[in-house]
């Protein structure tokens, strides 16, 4: 027995699982390992956050706020913030992405109730009770590193020199700026189909269940927008993301110092670009470092989104033209990162 067991047994000791059935649960880009723990015929989620990564305290704080508000957090149940254990509420196996790959039929009306959830929060005035940095600018940019830092070497077969990476968080931060400051929201950051569930009661719908809501930040409501709409794991029709910016948009209309469609396009461009191109960097990272091939699968989906946001988007010349000269569209063959065929 390793010691991080050592420390899971000694949390579950005196509660009404120690002696329960663990079943861990596919680990995915994560640090964070998930084990269902099953009594009785009655299961609950064991999240296992080692230090010195962000607390548990935090996951728990931002749930208890999520759903104070009337929105679908697991509950906590216990929890060791010196350990990084918890015990938290079992929402069931039913993820968007399982749901959409079996009952395809469904998808219209689960993007529907992400759309809901996602005005739900948004219309939510207040986050007192929360202490969250901003998603300012400075931390997007560091965000967007990755894609210099692994995809550029990926391609070129070496680093980027000092005045690559300078002019390209320069080309950034002129792009950042040139967006117009709006109202600020809850950003849970993850918001797509692998982190929503469909909870359900008897065989009805009871909402939009959510989680790895961790690294919320203070930010433009355009970001889990955005990234609902722009995912990285999934094809989505031109008609379907038409709907879902329809129906959040006539949603929002009537909010007090609320952006417009007109006025949240940039960000929703700026901000799919700049998450497209961490995405980039972290799927590399995670093939190259982690030995994690199964990601490599989404890259050409993840460069199209990136270079569509990039060529419609007037704020994002600079950055646009930083890849016409450093790494042209010719010189960008993902077949250098197949992973080699075992015989």
């Amino acid at each position: 027995m390793n010691s991080r067991e050592a420390l899971i047994n000694a949390f579950l000791e005196g509660t009404a699982w120690q002696n329960a059935q663990r079943q861990a649960l596919n680990q995915d880009a994560s640090f964070r390992r998930y084990w269902r723990l099953e009594l009785s015929g009655k299961t609950v989620m064991l999240m296992d956050a080692p230090p010195p990564e962000k607390p548990v305290s935090l996951f728990a704080d931002i749930a208890n706020f999520l759903r104070n508000k009337g929105l679908h957090a697991p509950a906590i149940y216990n929890m060791d913030e010196s350990q990084g254990l918890m015990l938290i509420e079992d929402f069931g196996d039913d993820t968007y992405t399982r749901i959409l790959k079996s009952e395809p039929m469904e998808e219209t009306a689960l993007y529907d109730l992400a759309i809901d959830t996602l005005i739900k929060l948004h219309r939510t005035n207040s986050c007192s009770g929360l202490s969250l940095a901003a998603y300012d600018s400075p931390t997007l940019i560091d965000e967007a590193r990755l894609f210099i830092e692994w995809f550029y070497p990926a391609m070129t077969g070496k680093p980027a020199s000092t005045e690559q990476k300078d002019s390209y968080f320069s080309a950034w931060q002129k792009s950042l700026a040139k967006l117009t400051p709006h109202t600020e929201v809850l950003v849970l950051r993850d918001f797509h189909v692998d982190n929503l569930m469909k909870l359900t009661q008897d065989g009805r719908s009871t909402g939009c269940g959510l989680l790895d809501f961790q690294d919320a930040l203070m930010g433009s409501p355009a970001y889990d927008l955005m990234s609902l709409i722009e995912d990285a794991r999934r094809d989505m029709s031109s008609e379907l993301k038409d709907r879902c910016l329809q129906r959040y948009f006539t949603a929002m209309a009537a909010q007090k110092n609320f952006p417009t469609q007109k006025e949240l396009t940039p960000w929703l461009n700026v901000l799919a670009a700049q998450r497209h191109a961490k995405v980039l960097g972290i799927f590399v990272r995670l093939y190259k470092r982690d030995n994690k091939a199964n990601y490599l699968e989404h890259l050409p989906r993840v460069l199209a989104l990136y270079s569509a946001a990039l060529e419609r988007e007037p704020a994002l010349k600079t950055v646009l033209q930083w890849m016409a000269k450093n790494l042209p569209s010719e010189d960008i063959n993902l077949n250098k990162l197949q992973p080699p065929q075992h015989a």
